[in-house]
């Protein structure tokens, strides 16, 4: 879907969001050569994804990766429609860790939300998005320009990850069921390159579809993680297979003449910390 399809349509509104978005583009693709806070190269580009259930181990490790002794983890519940019952999940899943959590939502009145989008989230170590539905919140990113600042804190070096919706988020498109009847496509942010497809395991319908899809060539090559499984990026690279669970896998799916090839990466363990339900 095209952004100026969400562009305010009086005069005023119009120019208003057309030059807020103008800066915005100006500042993500300057983002690209330098940090604007330090002004030297980009910094390493990170994410950590799950194919579902980012709890307590894998925050541990995206706290681990941000480098900081205390990390600040903002989380960004969109997909679910912020779900007070995930903002509550989220805390007590950051409980045991020598954290400093903080939730984000996009369902916000200007007399409440004082910061900008860029304030929250250019202030923080790591980000972690919800599962839910991702076709509404790609839509919701790209209507606030979440989707834009995002982007801005990948390239600063800023932690990136979720999963379900917060792992398909990052990728090019993906199997989702965001929309009535029967699992579909959706295309998304695109700062890993390739597909993606969660819930690999867990959900009859994902496997199926997702081989299909590539060994037809409707979806590129890609990616699928099982629930408790992930894969940490850094820039478009995997670094590490990880899994809170004996016999969760991650997978990459290619095309070999008109038929999808499975390959299994096995994952080191990293459930030393209980996760709190």
């Amino acid at each position: 879907m095209e952004r100026r399809a969400f562009i305010a349509t009086t005069a005023i509104g119009a120019a208003s969001v057309a030059a807020s978005r103008l800066t915005d583009v100006v500042e993500a693709l300057a983002s690209d050569r330098v940090t604007p806070q330090t002004g030297s190269a980009r910094s390493m580009r990170k994410i950590l994804i799950a194919g579902g259930g980012f709890g307590t181990s894998f925050l541990r490790y995206m706290a681990e990766l941000t480098g900081k002794p205390r990390p600040k983890l903002c989380y960004l519940p969109t997909a679910s429609a912020d779900s007070p019952n995930g903002i509550i999940s989220w805390y007590r899943n950051c409980a045991p860790l020598d954290v400093e959590p903080s939730v984000q939502e996009s369902f916000i009145a200007s007399t409440q939300q004082s910061r900008s989008w860029e304030e929250v989230f250019l202030s923080v170590d790591g980000i972690v998005v919800s599962g839910g539905n991702t076709l509404n919140q790609q839509a919701i990113w790209k209507a606030q320009g979440i989707d834009l600042v995002l982007r801005q804190a990948w390239d600063r070096g800023i932690v990136l990850g979720g999963a379900s919706a917060g792992s398909l988020c990052w990728f090019e498109e993906g199997t989702t069921d965001s929309r009535p009847k029967e699992l579909s496509t959706v295309h998304c942010l695109g700062f890993l390159k390739g597909s993606h497809s969660p819930h690999y395991d867990r959900e009859p319908g994902r496997r199926p579809l997702y081989q299909k899809l590539i060994g037809s060539g409707e979806m590129k090559p890609g990616y699928a993680c099982d629930n408790d499984a992930g894969i940490y990026f850094e820039d478009n690279e995997v670094t590490r297979v990880v899994s809170t669970r004996a016999d969760a896998k991650v997978y990459y799916v290619s095309r070999v003449g008109n038929q999808a090839v499975e390959r299994v990466i096995e994952p080191d363990r990293i459930a030393d910390v209980p996760d709190v339900v």
